[in-house]
């Protein structure tokens, strides 16, 4: 199911929250930094896991927030590892899960601090980071969606 849903509006700019957003295919969401943009696979959207949020946070006594991840979609109850290689259904709108969303440095930098490594953040993230999407459809989704693999 979908939790929670973040845009921003430019490259390491604020994380909005908003409870539905627009998708157009080939393109991705509407109003995101990301919108219309082809520079890796899997650039319309990106999800990842609360569970995996929260993990993190009871494994290295740390406080992120859901928005700290600057994935766009934050899901709960899903795991998204198995949807790489997979088409699914949001609503009506169709995603084909394209690659996992492994954390960067900049993720690393960003959620550092006196108790944790930019490297350490960067590990601790591996293969649990979420997951890039393409959209096939253009339409709308919102918090509270489920998902269902095609």
């Amino acid at each position: 199911m979908i939790h929670t849903i973040f845009i921003a509006e430019k490259s390491l700019g604020e994380q909005l929250q908003v409870d539905k957003i627009n998708l157009i295919t080939g393109k991705g969401i509407v109003g995101d930094r990301n919108f219309n943009k082809a520079k890796w696979p899997g650039q319309n959207i990106t999800f990842i896991e609360m569970e995996e949020i929260e993990a993190f946070n009871n494994n290295y006594q740390q406080r992120i927030q859901l928005a700290d991840t600057r994935r766009n979609v934050i899901t709960q109850g899903i795991r998204l590892n198995d949807l790489v290689g997979k088409e699914f259904l949001i609503g009506d709108v169709r995603f084909k899960g394209v690659e996992l969303c492994e954390p960067c440095a900049i993720l690393g930098k960003l959620l550092s601090n006196d108790t944790l490594t930019k490297k350490e953040v960067v590990k601790a993230f591996t293969h649990k980071s979420g997951l890039r999407a393409d959209v096939l459809s253009d339409g709308e989704i919102q918090s509270g969606m489920t998902f269902k693999v095609t």
